[in-house]
């Protein structure tokens, strides 16, 4: 019996999930957005300007899909010095509603963009949500983001000057960047550390590859590539929401299933593949004879290991498909209690 870990129907459609146009501290215009992802290959792009959901629904057509979204940050002050933080907390907002305009965790202090004070509504313009520097703070505005129909991500960690105190007490985030082209540029590298340790506390996290583009030449860095039925938007948000996609930096994952207890991945052409698990055991396959397309990893040790008693955290596996670059794919994280004919013991 085959079970699709990505859906076996439906089309993949390649996604920007982060990046800021000129209506906040962008260099390009949403229009230019659009026009240079497309030629790229992209379907869609979540337009994420600072602080403020701006939709771009007039952008969309029957090929290209805009996500109405925000990024909004908590910033730690720097004693004594205005202006400057020690840390921040920078959290993506994408909503599932395309024409919302307005949240809650509005802070109308944090706008100080000049081209983003047109999309500033009466209501917004009072709202002040007093952010601070706290789990119970940040805790808040993922628990209200999500009552309000937003799938929420933690931005950037590592750029951000982030560390395991800072997000271990976190709860309700939906992904995680282990890639931000931005990042790279400015030579403070994501790491799949953050994911590693959300997944590790049975936190159901998602790996995110994204640009966080501010000028073209910060683009096509990371992507996400989702499987769905359409190019519909709740159809995408549905997908994004289920975890129907993985994230690259460049290798493609054309095919991920179980067939009995044997997981198979089909993918471009890659010089390593790896199974990673909750716990030391990992599966590696390397290219020897010419790249690697298709590979088998025997999980029946895996599913039967003493791994169902007295771990300190519930059985995942999950894949990473490296080229000759070093460029990587991530899979999500598939738990053991998830999956169809596999018994697991609590």
């Amino acid at each position: 019996m085959k079970q699709f870990l990505l859906p076996e129907e439906g089309k993949f459609y390649k996604a920007c999930l982060h990046l800021h146009s000129t209506d906040s501290d962008g260099k390009v215009t949403p229009e230019e957005i659009k026009k240079m992802y497309m030629e790229k290959g992209y379907s869609i792009v979540a337009y994420t300007d600072h602080e403020v959901i701006i939709p771009h629904n007039d952008l969309r057509d029957e090929n290209f899909l805009p996500i109405t979204g925000a990024e909004i940050a908590v910033n730690k002050q720097i004693p004594g010095l205005p202006g400057r933080y020690s840390k921040q907390y920078h959290i993506n907002l994408l909503s599932f509603d395309p024409y919302r305009t307005e949240t809650s965790v509005f802070t109308r202090s944090y706008v100080c963009w000049p081209s983003s004070i047109p999309y500033i509504s009466e209501k917004m313009n009072a709202t002040e949500y007093p952010r601070k520097y706290t789990n119970e703070c940040v805790n808040d505005i993922i628990r209200i983001a999500r009552e309000e129909g937003f799938l929420v991500a933690l931005n950037h960690p590592g750029l951000s000057g982030q560390n395991y105190p800072d997000y271990a007490e976190l709860n309700g985030f939906w992904g995680v960047e282990v890639h931000n082209t931005g990042s790279v540029g400015l030579g403070r590298v994501e790491t799949e550390q953050p994911l590693i340790d959300f997944l590790e506390m049975d936190k159901r996290v998602f790996p995110l590859a994204t640009d966080d583009m501010h000028t073209k030449s910060g683009a096509f860095g990371g992507w996400v590539m989702l499987k769905a039925p359409a190019l519909e938007y709740s159809t995408v948000m549905n997908s994004l929401e289920k975890g129907d996609f993985y994230s690259s930096t460049g290798p493609a994952i054309h095919a991920l299933y179980l067939e009995d207890e044997t997981l198979v991945v089909e993918c471009s052409e890659a010089s390593l593949i790896r199974v990673n698990t909750e716990r030391r055991l990992s599966m590696i396959k390397t290219a020897t004879d010419g790249p690697l397309t298709r590979v088998c990893f025997d999980m029946h040790p895996y599913f039967e290991g003493s791994f169902k008693k007295n771990m300190p955290c519930k059985p995942y596996f999950r894949v990473t498909v490296q080229d000759e670059k070093g460029l990587r794919a991530y899979t999500r994280a598939y738990f053991v209690d998830e999956l169809e004919g596999i018994s697991y013991d609590e």
